[in-house]
């Protein structure tokens, strides 16, 4: 599902990622752990398609993501990739429905279709009563799972978080990890983990380790 190697990045005379290869499986979950300012959220950031390398190859669901500018990376983007991040990223002029609908909506679903598959997700993580709520009346638990369905709304190929559990108190936390299995079991995304928690590690199929631009 996902295949990048030689992945290169710098900063100025920094080289942030030096030739790292990498790749995950369909439906698997891999996380990625590391010191801060080892490489994890460039890293993360690439292979979302979000700022590309300087060097390498990257392959998403069988498609050469490289080759993709402007408005086809967008769609591809939108359609096949999802993002969670430890800030929710909320609009907060948005009830929860409305945030998670936004990306169907701009992927071109028609508003009852966006609506019903919001409505499904919303559900399926737990906020059923809280379709009408805005951000601001929602705990932070609360509003990570509005982030997750958002994620899922286009039932994408590939799902990457960033510390998606690092602002949370150590019960909500723990349900937000197993929400990510939940919904892997659901709707058999492949998903990419950045994490400093060895609980959440330890759950997933596989773990990675970063130090310095590179996989131990």
């Amino acid at each position: 599902m996902i295949d990048a190697k030689g992945i290169e990045k710098r900063f100025g005379a920094l080289q942030v990622l030096k030739g790292i290869d990498f790749s995950a499986e369909a439906g698997e979950v891999v996380s990625i752990m590391g010191a801060s300012g080892a490489g994890k959220s460039t890293l993360l950031q690439i292979l979302g398609t979000l700022s590309r390398p300087d060097a390498g190859t990257l392959t998403i669901d069988g498609q050469n993501v490289l080759n993709l500018k402007g408005d086809r990376l967008s769609a591809f983007r939108n359609k096949r990739i999802g993002f969670v991040f430890q800030a929710h990223h909320l609009l907060p002029e948005f009830t929860a429905l409305e945030n998670v609908m936004i990306p169907a909506l701009i992927g071109g679903a028609r508003e009852k279709d966006a609506r019903k598959r919001a409505g499904d997700l919303l559900s399926e993580v737990g906020l059923s009563e809280r379709l009408s709520h805005k951000p601001s009346e929602l705990s932070g638990g609360e509003q990570q799972r509005v982030a997750i369905a958002r994620a899922l709304v286009n039932a994408p190929a590939v799902l990457f978080a960033d510390e998606p559990s690092g602002n949370l108190d150590s019960a909500t936390k723990a349900d937000i990890h197993r929400l990510f299995f939940e919904m892997r079991e659901r709707h058999g995304q492949t998903i990419v983990i950045v994490t400093h928690d060895p609980e959440l590690a330890a759950l997933c199929d596989r773990s990675l380790f970063m130090r310095d631009g590179r996989f131990e």
